[in-house]
Protein backbone atom coordinates (compact mmCIF):
# COMPACT_ATOMS: atom_id res chain seq x y z
CA UNK A 1 0.00 0.00 0.00
CA UNK A 2 2.82 2.40 0.91
CA UNK A 3 4.52 1.64 -2.42
CA UNK A 4 1.28 2.40 -4.30
CA UNK A 5 0.88 5.77 -2.56
CA UNK A 6 4.44 6.74 -3.47
CA UNK A 7 3.80 5.83 -7.12
CA UNK A 8 0.59 7.90 -7.17
CA UNK A 9 2.43 10.89 -5.72
CA UNK A 10 4.97 10.71 -8.52
CA UNK A 11 2.23 10.40 -11.15
CA UNK A 12 0.25 13.40 -9.92
CA UNK A 13 3.13 15.71 -9.06
CA UNK A 14 2.81 18.95 -11.12
CA UNK A 15 5.22 19.37 -14.00
CA UNK A 16 7.86 22.01 -13.32
CA UNK A 17 9.77 24.43 -15.51
CA UNK A 18 12.60 26.80 -14.67
CA UNK A 19 12.51 29.95 -16.80
CA UNK A 20 16.05 30.98 -15.77
CA UNK A 21 18.78 30.15 -13.24
CA UNK A 22 17.73 30.61 -9.61
CA UNK A 23 18.40 33.94 -7.93
CA UNK A 24 18.93 33.28 -4.25
CA UNK A 25 19.43 36.87 -3.13
CA UNK A 26 16.03 38.14 -4.34
CA UNK A 27 14.15 35.33 -2.60
CA UNK A 28 15.96 35.99 0.65
CA UNK A 29 14.94 39.67 0.57
CA UNK A 30 11.35 38.84 -0.38
CA UNK A 31 10.77 36.40 2.47
CA UNK A 32 10.46 33.21 0.40
CA UNK A 33 12.57 30.16 0.99
CA UNK A 34 15.64 30.17 -1.30
CA UNK A 35 14.59 29.56 -4.89
CA UNK A 36 17.82 28.01 -6.11
CA UNK A 37 16.29 24.51 -6.02
CA UNK A 38 12.71 25.57 -6.73
CA UNK A 39 11.06 25.98 -10.11
CA UNK A 40 9.29 29.27 -10.72
CA UNK A 41 6.62 27.70 -12.93
CA UNK A 42 4.57 24.55 -12.33
CA UNK A 43 1.88 23.15 -14.59
CA UNK A 44 -0.85 20.58 -14.96
CA UNK A 45 1.20 18.39 -17.31
CA UNK A 46 4.70 18.26 -18.82
CA UNK A 47 3.46 18.80 -22.38
CA UNK A 48 1.78 22.09 -21.47
CA UNK A 49 4.81 23.30 -19.53
CA UNK A 50 7.08 22.45 -22.46
CA UNK A 51 4.77 24.09 -25.01
CA UNK A 52 4.26 27.34 -23.10
CA UNK A 53 7.74 27.53 -21.58
CA UNK A 54 9.17 29.93 -24.20
CA UNK A 55 6.10 32.18 -23.90
CA UNK A 56 6.14 32.57 -20.11
CA UNK A 57 9.07 34.01 -18.17
CA UNK A 58 9.78 34.97 -14.57
CA UNK A 59 13.05 36.83 -14.05
CA UNK A 60 13.95 37.05 -10.38
CA UNK A 61 15.91 39.98 -9.00
CA UNK A 62 15.16 42.11 -12.05
CA UNK A 63 15.15 45.23 -9.88
CA UNK A 64 16.95 46.06 -6.64
CA UNK A 65 15.39 47.16 -3.38
CA UNK A 66 16.69 50.67 -4.09
CA UNK A 67 15.02 50.69 -7.52
CA UNK A 68 11.77 49.53 -5.93
CA UNK A 69 12.12 52.46 -3.53
CA UNK A 70 12.49 54.84 -6.46
CA UNK A 71 9.21 53.61 -7.94
CA UNK A 72 7.45 53.89 -4.57
CA UNK A 73 8.74 57.44 -4.11
CA UNK A 74 7.19 58.43 -7.44
CA UNK A 75 3.94 56.49 -7.03
CA UNK A 76 2.94 56.53 -3.37
CA UNK A 77 1.75 60.11 -3.04
CA UNK A 78 -0.65 59.79 -5.99
CA UNK A 79 -1.90 56.36 -4.91
CA UNK A 80 -2.64 57.57 -1.38
CA UNK A 81 -5.10 60.07 -2.83
CA UNK A 82 -7.17 57.17 -4.18
CA UNK A 83 -9.34 54.73 -2.26
CA UNK A 84 -9.11 50.99 -2.69
CA UNK A 85 -12.02 49.87 -4.85
CA UNK A 86 -13.80 46.57 -4.26
CA UNK A 87 -15.60 46.37 -7.56
CA UNK A 88 -14.33 46.89 -11.09
CA UNK A 89 -16.02 47.97 -14.31
CA UNK A 90 -15.62 44.47 -15.76
CA UNK A 91 -15.53 42.58 -12.44
CA UNK A 92 -11.91 41.45 -12.92
CA UNK A 93 -10.25 43.06 -9.88
CA UNK A 94 -11.15 43.24 -6.18
CA UNK A 95 -9.46 45.52 -3.63
CA UNK A 96 -7.35 47.71 -5.87
CA UNK A 97 -6.19 51.19 -6.81
CA UNK A 98 -4.85 51.93 -10.27
CA UNK A 99 -3.38 54.70 -12.32
CA UNK A 100 -1.34 55.29 -15.48
CA UNK A 101 1.90 57.18 -15.83
CA UNK A 102 3.79 58.49 -18.84
CA UNK A 103 6.56 60.64 -17.31
CA UNK A 104 9.11 59.07 -14.96
CA UNK A 105 12.22 60.15 -13.12
CA UNK A 106 15.61 59.09 -14.43
CA UNK A 107 16.03 56.02 -12.22
CA UNK A 108 12.59 54.56 -12.97
CA UNK A 109 12.94 55.33 -16.66
CA UNK A 110 16.19 53.37 -16.74
CA UNK A 111 14.43 50.33 -15.27
CA UNK A 112 11.54 50.64 -17.71
CA UNK A 113 14.01 50.83 -20.59
CA UNK A 114 15.41 47.49 -19.42
CA UNK A 115 11.90 46.06 -19.37
CA UNK A 116 11.11 47.31 -22.86
CA UNK A 117 14.35 46.11 -24.40
CA UNK A 118 14.25 42.73 -22.66
CA UNK A 119 10.58 41.82 -22.97
CA UNK A 120 9.30 43.12 -26.30
CA UNK A 121 10.18 42.31 -29.90
CA UNK A 122 12.55 44.84 -31.45
CA UNK A 123 10.61 47.62 -33.14
CA UNK A 124 7.32 46.66 -31.51
CA UNK A 125 5.22 49.79 -30.84
CA UNK A 126 4.45 50.09 -27.13
CA UNK A 127 1.35 51.32 -25.39
CA UNK A 128 2.38 54.78 -24.15
CA UNK A 129 1.14 54.92 -20.55
CA UNK A 130 2.53 52.44 -18.03
CA UNK A 131 -0.25 50.79 -16.02
CA UNK A 132 0.11 50.81 -12.23
CA UNK A 133 -2.04 48.35 -10.26
CA UNK A 134 -1.99 48.52 -6.46
CA UNK A 135 -3.60 45.49 -4.77
CA UNK A 136 -4.58 45.67 -1.13
CA UNK A 137 -3.51 42.70 1.04
CA UNK A 138 -7.10 41.45 0.76
CA UNK A 139 -7.25 42.22 -2.97
CA UNK A 140 -6.96 39.82 -5.87
CA UNK A 141 -7.29 39.66 -9.64
CA UNK A 142 -9.88 37.31 -11.11
CA UNK A 143 -9.26 35.21 -14.24
CA UNK A 144 -9.32 37.40 -17.35
CA UNK A 145 -7.66 38.02 -20.71
CA UNK A 146 -6.50 41.56 -21.44
CA UNK A 147 -8.46 43.21 -24.25
CA UNK A 148 -7.04 42.35 -27.67
CA UNK A 149 -8.47 45.64 -28.91
CA UNK A 150 -6.02 47.71 -26.88
CA UNK A 151 -3.13 45.34 -26.06
CA UNK A 152 -0.79 43.37 -28.30
CA UNK A 153 1.05 40.08 -28.03
CA UNK A 154 3.20 40.78 -24.95
CA UNK A 155 2.59 41.84 -21.34
CA UNK A 156 5.47 42.51 -18.93
CA UNK A 157 5.10 43.42 -15.26
CA UNK A 158 7.34 44.28 -12.31
CA UNK A 159 6.33 42.96 -8.88
CA UNK A 160 6.79 45.45 -6.03
CA UNK A 161 6.33 45.03 -2.25
CA UNK A 162 5.17 41.39 -2.16
CA UNK A 163 5.57 37.91 -3.54
CA UNK A 164 2.48 36.52 -5.29
CA UNK A 165 1.22 33.70 -7.45
CA UNK A 166 -0.13 34.21 -10.95
CA UNK A 167 -2.30 31.41 -12.35
CA UNK A 168 -2.80 30.87 -16.07
CA UNK A 169 -5.74 28.72 -17.13
CA UNK A 170 -6.66 27.67 -20.66
CA UNK A 171 -9.75 29.60 -21.64
CA UNK A 172 -11.65 26.55 -22.91
CA UNK A 173 -10.15 23.86 -20.64
CA UNK A 174 -9.73 24.50 -16.90
CA UNK A 175 -7.73 21.27 -16.59
CA UNK A 176 -4.79 22.95 -18.32
CA UNK A 177 -3.05 25.46 -16.05
CA UNK A 178 0.26 26.98 -15.02
CA UNK A 179 1.18 28.60 -11.70
CA UNK A 180 3.88 31.28 -11.77
CA UNK A 181 5.72 32.23 -8.60
CA UNK A 182 6.31 36.00 -8.80
CA UNK A 183 8.82 37.00 -6.12
CA UNK A 184 9.11 40.61 -5.05
CA UNK A 185 11.60 42.45 -7.36
CA UNK A 186 10.84 40.07 -10.27
CA UNK A 187 9.68 40.66 -13.84
CA UNK A 188 7.08 38.41 -15.48
CA UNK A 189 6.48 38.23 -19.23
CA UNK A 190 3.49 36.68 -21.05
CA UNK A 191 3.65 36.27 -24.82
CA UNK A 192 1.53 34.99 -27.71
CA UNK A 193 -0.51 31.89 -26.82
CA UNK A 194 0.01 32.39 -23.07
CA UNK A 195 -1.33 35.92 -23.45
CA UNK A 196 -4.22 35.25 -25.88
CA UNK A 197 -5.49 31.75 -25.02
CA UNK A 198 -5.01 31.60 -21.24
CA UNK A 199 -6.68 33.66 -18.56
CA UNK A 200 -4.40 35.05 -15.86
CA UNK A 201 -5.14 35.93 -12.25
CA UNK A 202 -3.38 36.86 -8.99
CA UNK A 203 -4.45 34.54 -6.18
CA UNK A 204 -5.98 35.70 -2.90
CA UNK A 205 -3.72 35.61 0.14
CA UNK A 206 -5.63 32.66 1.62
CA UNK A 207 -5.20 30.70 -1.65
CA UNK A 208 -1.55 31.66 -2.13
CA UNK A 209 0.21 28.27 -2.14
CA UNK A 210 2.85 27.42 -4.72
CA UNK A 211 3.80 23.78 -5.23
CA UNK A 212 2.97 23.04 -1.60
CA UNK A 213 4.70 26.13 -0.15
CA UNK A 214 2.68 28.90 1.48
CA UNK A 215 3.44 32.26 -0.15
CA UNK A 216 2.01 35.10 2.00
CA UNK A 217 0.46 37.86 -0.10
CA UNK A 218 0.88 41.40 1.21
CA UNK A 219 0.04 44.67 -0.50
CA UNK A 220 1.36 44.30 -4.06
CA UNK A 221 2.04 46.89 -6.75
CA UNK A 222 2.58 45.84 -10.34
CA UNK A 223 4.11 48.13 -12.95
CA UNK A 224 2.85 46.82 -16.29
CA UNK A 225 4.03 47.51 -19.83
CA UNK A 226 2.19 46.34 -22.95
CA UNK A 227 2.70 46.62 -26.69
CA UNK A 228 0.08 47.77 -29.17
CA UNK A 229 -1.95 45.35 -31.32
CA UNK A 230 -0.34 44.65 -34.67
Amino acid sequence: MKLLLNVLKRIHKPAVYSSQPRCRSSSARSGLLPLRDEALIVGSNPELVQRLGPQVEVRTGFITEEEEGAFMQELELGLKKKRYEFDHWDGAIHGYRETERVMWGERCEEVLSRVRSGAFPEGSPLLGPVHILDLDKTGYIKPHIDSVKFCGSTIAGLSLLSDSIMRLMKEDDAEEWLDLLLPRFSLYILRDQARYNFTHQILKDEESVFNGQRVPRLRRISVICRNLPS
